[in-house]
């Protein structure tokens, strides 16, 4: 029998991202996502539900999400999911499920730094000529096609 483990989730940063470093110098960076999905109930009532994910970023990658990625910024994770275990003070022993990512595509734009106006479009909206809009209307000799 095959076994897949894979996930896939676009969510926002719930704060700035950490970088650190484990003992041997491979960086390390934790963040968690909020994952929302929003639907309507069976009254047409809309609804928000949303799910936190933990997700582990390693090497290069952990390097990158703290140097672009911030509070409420947009993010691709694709990655496994691990079942991380551990053992309290007391002697309980817990458990929760991480992502340890794989990949990571950041989306949106990112937002403007204090001082900076944020960048124009790509592509300004064609300005409105009027003999155009005469031409597009065509007349019964000459049709608009």
């Amino acid at each position: 029998m095959a076994n897949l483990n894979k996930v896939l989730l676009i969510g926002r940063l719930t704060k700035d991202p950490e970088l650190r470093y484990t003992p041997s110098g491979t960086a390390v960076c934790d963040i968690t996502l909020a994952v929302s999905r929003n639907y309507t109930t069976a009254d047409g009532k809309k609804m928000e539900d949303t799910c936190f994910a933990d997700v582990t970023l390693w090497k290069r990658q952990a390097e990158l999400c703290t140097e672009y990625l911030k509070k409420g910024r947009e993010v691709f994770i694709e990655g496994r999911l691990i079942n991380d275990r551990w053992e309290t003070s007391d002697g309980q022993k817990r458990s929760k499920l991480k992502i340890v990512a794989l990949g990571m595509q950041f989306l949106g734009r990112p937002p403007a730094r204090d001082g900076e106006k944020p960048p124009a479009a790509e592509h300004e909206p064609p300005e409105h000529h009027e003999h155009e809009e005469q031409a597009a209307s065509g007349s019964e000799d000459h049709p608009p096609f």
